[in-house]
């Protein structure tokens, strides 16, 4: 096979000995060295990796029901939680559903048919016991403006069928990037987009529904925010009694909350008590306007005729509610139906996504377990693809109802069960009483719902204290939000966020780093120098550290930074080496190799008419400054401890500036030394562009050249997994590191392979290699220069 690879390699003219690597020597000659040669990566490995397995698949086809995990541990003090919880979030959504659906542009009955498909389905699949799938405002919002969008150019489409399709066609794509397992897409979107996308749509939902509070009419809460407002404001002279019925409601909802929250403070034993109290205030409100609305519309002739007049009550009511599931079956999905509202399935989807980080992040953090947004994204697909054979709208993750479930104690994801219950219940058993229910306390439990969404003023302020940018970037979204609409605002701050990354790397900077001497000392040590000079004594530890000789990093500005010897440079990568930011990179590694240093030979050009256009020299009739003391350029050391991959155009721009440094060298050579690299594909791509080591010809010329390697130990008692937090272990390796370098007993072996000197564990170790790699001439030569002077103690001065 490889005879055949080197014959079709000859006949297509490529050279596999490009690199010209020389056979390992020196240290691996050595008895107490264990000799070690890396090994590149291969294409077949790559593809390896993703070739299944038959433990593979059993693993995935596990991970898609996590339920299997627990369930046969199943115990009744997780029932008790469970059912509580299950309980108390279904008292809540009841009125939550009904209210969403109406934002939707639907029936009331639509709101409690998604709220069930979410509870029944998702805790098979889910890996989350806090999470809940069902109606929510800012979906339920959407979903209102594209059924009004689209019956704006096909008015005979129905507003069920488009938003069960739209639920289809999300759910489908949700249910693939899950089981496919890409769920990390949701953090392309960041944190500001989805604070300010979460502000803006609930001021908009927010301001939508005060005039169904206040029983004003001729207002289109569809419009932008700001018109809604003004509308509003103007049309207050036509409040009618609808607004005791919303008004009341929205002050006795925030009332409860407030006393509750108050009397927890109060008597912090009965915490649980208020909090339950809290939590039922909705049903509690929406049964005691049933209550009113029941006492002052049940003598109207005509209300309950079949036609259901009921213009004919005192204020807007809900009216009938079918009983059970009266729309469930297939839904429409047609060419027209799928063309009409396919423009508007990516806003959907992102919807969708949005809710989903918002919450799933900050509870399994609050809640100390892990949660897998491929599979979360399995559940909440699988639910709107299934859910609209049952009547049910796009569905999304709850922000309010998780809150809920989860300071309720619920154990295990089966609460959802017992919510989908007490659903179903009131589906069968309470739909006469929904007739009588106020529109204004709907829209009072919508807005009371939806002020939790906005972003409160400290967590801007630290935003603002975090990442400036970003502010302007949430308040963008919040603005386009409320003077155009919702799907514009999202639009708005993904593009936004997703420009200001792509900014950082483009226009990143690397960091041109220098030595200081670091003293392990405290402040007792150095307190009694009574000259007021430190001198470290034989129990100092002492090393030696980079950091940027621009001190952007907050460093010390009186702590003296010295360059690491003359001629070598150490340039930090900071964002990542990619072909967005190498060309920035490597003009900055120019710059400063060109600026530090001078060119070896200082009068290369015999005639000015040979001086390239570029470089001309002093002006006509000056000679050319031949005393220029500046150091030759002897090596570069490269930091990549923060490069994970590179790519075809980041090496080239490496090969490039190489040649460049070259000839500014000329006719010595410039040594590329590499610190902390993190990846074997990023050794592979460095070696093949003729970094890591050095050639045949170079390995002949330089016989003198004896490498540098980090070595380790094979065996040593410090290497035992139990002695890892020993402290008198770890004492005697801090010993080791105070200025005794002897090797340890035994036999050992180096970290990088002894084919890839130029590798280096860190900084330090390539330094060190920098220097020894110098020609030994000129280090005799400039001994003078190499003399270390006092460093500074880095400390803090009394």
């Amino acid at each position: 096979m490889a005879a055949t690879g080197r014959g079709v390699a000859k006949v297509l003219g490529i050279n596999l000995d490009y690199r010209k690597e020389p056979e390992v020597s020196g240290a691996a000659s050595i008895s107490s060295v264990e000799t070690y040669v890396e090994y590149e990566p291969t294409a077949e490995e790559w593809i390896t990796r993703f070739k299944p397995s038959l433990s593979g698949v059993q693993r995935y086809l596990r991970s898609l029901f996590p339920f299997w995990n627990w369930i046969f541990h199943y115990n009744l003090t997780w029932l008790f939680g469970d059912v509580v919880a299950g309980v108390t979030v279904g008292f809540v959504v009841i009125p939550q559903g009904m209210a969403y659906a109406l934002l939707a542009k639907l029936p009331a009955e639509y709101g409690l048919y998604t709220s069930f498909v979410g509870f029944i389905l998702y805790w098979a699949f889910a890996t989350s016991k806090d999470i809940t799938i069902g109606t929510v405002a800012v979906m339920s919002t959407i979903v209102g403006n594209i059924v009004i969008k689209v019956q704006d150019t096909k008015p005979h489409l129905q507003a069920v069928d488009i938003a069960r399709a739209l639920s289809v066609i999300a759910g489908a794509v949700l249910l693939f990037i899950g089981l496919t397992r890409l769920g990390r897409i949701v953090e392309l979107i960041p944190l500001v987009a989805i604070t300010s996308f979460m502000t803006g749509a609930a001021i908009s939902i927010g301001a939508g529904q005060v005039p169904a509070l206040m029983g004003i009419t001729g207002v289109n809460t569809r419009g932008p925010t700001y018109l809604v407002i003004i509308d509003t404001l103007k049309g207050l002279p036509r409040t009618k009694l609808d607004a005791a019925m919303g008004l009341t409601a929205l002050f006795l909802l925030y009332a409860i909350r407030i006393f509750c929250s108050w009397m927890t403070k109060k008597q912090p034993s009965k915490k649980k008590l208020w909090f339950f109290i809290s939590t039922l205030r909705m049903a509690f409100v929406i049964l005691l306007y049933i209550l009113i609305s029941w006492l002052a519309n049940k003598d109207i002739r005509g209300l309950h005729n079949p036609k259901n007049d009921l213009k004919k009550a005192k204020f807007k009511i809900l009216g009938k509610v079918p009983r059970g599931f009266q729309h469930a079956g297939a839904p429409k999905m047609d060419n027209e139906l799928l063309s009409a509202i396919a423009p508007d399935i990516p806003v959907t989807i992102i919807v969708l996504i949005l809710e989903h980080i918002a919450i799933s992040k900050s509870f399994g953090r609050i809640n100390n377990y892990v949660i897998n947004p491929s599979q979360e994204l399995v559940a909440v697909g699988f639910t709107n693809l299934l859910g609209p054979f049952l009547g049910a709208y796009p569905a999304t993750w709850s922000f309010s109802r998780t809150a809920i479930k989860s300071k309720a104690g619920v154990r295990t994801p089966l609460a959802g069960i017992f919510t989908a219950i007490i659903v179903l219940l009131a589906l069968y058993a309470l739909t006469a009483v929904f007739f009588y229910i106020p529109l204004a306390t709907l829209a009072a439990i919508i807005i009371h719902a939806v002020g939790d969404l906005i972003t409160p003023p400290n967590v801007v302020f630290q935003f603002w204290e975090t990442s400036p940018l970003e502010v302007v970037i949430f308040f963008a979204g919040v603005f386009v939000t409320i003077f155009t609409n919702i799907e514009n605002g999202i639009y708005v701050t993904i593009a936004a966020s997703s420009a200001l990354l792509l900014w950082r790397q483009l226009f990143t900077h690397g960091a041109l780093l220098g030595k200081v001497k670091i003293y392990r000392a405290t402040q007792n040590t150095i307190a009694h120098k009574e000259d007021g000079h430190y001198a470290p004594s034989q129990d100092s530890s002492v090393r030696e550290a980079f950091i940027p000789i621009s001190r952007k990093d907050g460093s010390n500005p009186l702590v003296g930074i010295e360059s690491p010897y003359p001629g070598i440079l150490i340039y930090r990568f900071t964002e990542g080496f990619t072909y967005l930011n190498q060309q920035g990179y490597m003009d900055e590694l120019v710059h400063h190799a060109q600026t530090i240093t001078r060119p070896t030979t200082l009068d290369r050009y015999t005639r000015l008419g040979d001086r390239p256009w570029n470089d001309p020299g002093p002006r006509r009739g000056q000679q050319l400054n031949t005393n220029d003391d500046r150091p030759i350029l002897r090596a570069i050391i490269l930091d990549f401890s923060a490069v994970n991959n590179v790519d075809v155009t980041s090496i080239q721009g490496l090969i490039d500036v190489r040649a460049q440094l070259d000839r500014h060298a000329a006719p010595e050579t410039v040594e590329w030394h590499f610190a902390s690299i993190n990846s074997r594909w990023t050794k592979r791509a460095l070696t093949t562009a003729g970094f890591g080591y050095m050639d045949r010809e170079r390995f002949a010329a330089r016989a003198h050249w004896n490498p540098v390697y980090s070595y380790v130990p094979l065996e040593t008692p410090s290497s035992s997994p139990n002695k890892l937090h020993d402290p008198e272990a770890q004492e005697g390796a801090h010993g080791a590191d105070d200025g005794h370098k002897a090797l340890p007993a035994g036999k050992v072996t180096t970290i990088h392979g002894q084919n890839r000197p130029f590798f280096h564990i860190d900084v330090a170790a390539a330094v060190e290699s920098a220097i020894s790699g110098v020609d030994k001439l000129d280090n005799v030569s400039s001994g003078s220069e190499r003399e270390v002077g006092h460093a500074e103690v880095v400390t803090k001065q009394e």
